[in-house]
């Protein structure tokens, strides 16, 4: 790392430098930046990540996350074979389906198969996998390349063109080509496009989970045994269930517990869980603190007091009485606004960092996959000098702002569509669910659309 002169702004007026070999400086290590960083280091781009996390154990999240075919694919690009082959060994066994039902627990629409086997493929489809042993995949490879505790400040352009990035500690890192990947509260979205929002929708989720063994399998009525369930409430509640079965034992060093991670059972990597998740607006809870900043009881508490009130099924009830209080959590729900497209320069975004959406269609972390594999083709092709830099960033930002602005929207629409208030609108969305179920071609159009952007 070196240090430069500060000018004041980006001086987007200055010649580009000549083409030839870039160093990619990526501002955060989660899934989107650390996957780039595969790519670029699988094509001989040169690249380094500065992250705040003091290590890789840090803040690691102890859920599950769906990884569609257009994250399976982009992840099958950007790892090198090993690192990819590990990933798909250490996923979970894959969701049999998904159920619609309603807080009494009637079906309103069933699909039996995501990955069904006229639509197999090897490399994109649908899996599960712990957010810890993805994150041990992503790093691996990368020592040297990844620098813990780097805390973000600015940026800025130095007379030479290149783009200096300045740390809380005091130190420097400059590189040809900025990446922002520091999540929706990014720091360098904020002097890159001040004019980005990102707004609390008004949604809070409260999230747990139940470790599997023989014993608690058969408290838990079968059906939520056998893949994701989605309930619709009246009255504004909303609930989420998956199911996470690890496949098999550790593979080569990922998938097991991390002996440098936080102790506590929302961190543990080895055991079958089941998660569930309960949305409604932050009013609709009876909390007499800060839901982020609750405990694991109060929350439960909570949720319990919810779904009684409103007459959900004993069985959902039981779902929430039988989590480990230490794996309950609460999140407000967030979602960017689409940004008209900004002048092209050697800052540029992925993920969260600009594309933020609600949970609710599970497509997040997929965009940011899409994001990585398609930054890293076109930082990879100006780096061989093939097409000009700014050119190249151009065309990956137009199409990421199009695509990844409209999984915004269709998050937002899809968690409208879970947490509805409206019981005539309610009954209208369960009438239309009950016929897709009765209708094969539409169950399949549905089927095709499950989980992508």
């Amino acid at each position: 790392m070196t240090a430069h002169p500060s000018p004041t702004s980006i001086a987007a007026a200055m010649p580009a430098p000549p083409h030839g070999p870039l160093h990619v400086v990526i501002i955060g290590g989660g899934i989107g930046g650390l996957t780039l960083a595969q790519g670029l280091r699988k094509s001989g781009v040169s690249v380094a990540v500065y992250e705040r996390d003091g290590s890789g154990a840090d803040r690691v999240q102890g859920y599950r996350v769906h990884v569609n075919p257009t994250g399976s694919a982009a992840l099958h690009q950007c790892l090198p074979p090993h690192l990819f082959d590990a990933f798909a060994r250490t996923c979970g066994k894959p969701t049999k389906g998904i159920r619609f039902v309603t807080e009494h627990g009637k079906v309103l629409l069933a699909v039996d198969e995501m990955n069904t086997p006229e639509r197999f493929d090897a490399i994109a489809q649908h899996r599960s996998v712990s957010r810890i042993t993805l994150r041990q995949v992503l790093l691996s490879g990368l020592e040297g390349l990844v620098h813990f505790g780097k805390t973000f400040v600015r940026y800025e352009e130095s007379p030479s063109g290149r783009i200096v990035a300045h740390f809380e500690d005091g130190t420097t890192a400059d590189g040809d080509v900025l990446v922002a990947a520091d999540g929706g509260a990014s720091r360098v979205r904020r002097q890159l496009l001040p004019q980005a929002e990102r707004i609390d929708t008004g949604i809070l989720g409260i999230a747990g989970k139940i470790f599997l063994d023989e014993q608690m399998r058969r408290r838990i009525a079968p059906e939520f045994l056998n893949g994701l369930t989605l309930v619709s409430g009246m009255d504004g509640y909303c609930l989420f269930t998956a199911l996470q079965e690890i496949a098999g034992v550790a593979v080569d060093g990922f998938g097991g517990n991390d002996a440098s991670a936080h102790a506590g059972a929302h961190f543990n990597n080895s055991r079958n869980y089941l998660m569930w998740a309960f949305g409604a607006r932050r009013e609709r809870f009876d909390l007499s603190e800060k839901p982020e900043q609750a405990a694991g009881e109060p929350l439960r508490l909570a949720v319990l007091k919810a779904m009684a009130a409103h007459g959900w099924d004993e069985r959902f009830l039981r779902l929430v009485r039988l989590a480990n209080a230490d794996t309950i959590n609460a999140i407000a729900i967030r979602t960017s606004v689409p940004v008209a497209p900004w002048q092209t320069q050697r800052v540029t975004l992925l993920g969260d960092a600009i594309h933020s959406m609600t949970p609710y269609r599970g497509i997040g972390a997929n965009v940011a996959l899409k994001d990585a594999k398609l930054l890293c083709a076109a930082l990879t092709a100006a780096s061989r000098g093939r097409r000009p830099v700014l050119e190249a960033i151009h065309d990956y930002k137009a199409g990421m702002i199009n695509y990844g602005f409209r999984a915004v929207r269709t998050s937002l629409r899809a968690m409208n569509q879970a947490i509805v208030e409206s019981r005539p609108r309610a009954m209208l969305s369960r009438m239309v669910l009950r016929f897709v179920n009765r209708v094969p071609p539409l169950k399949r159009r549905m089927l095709e659309r499950m989980g992508e952007e």
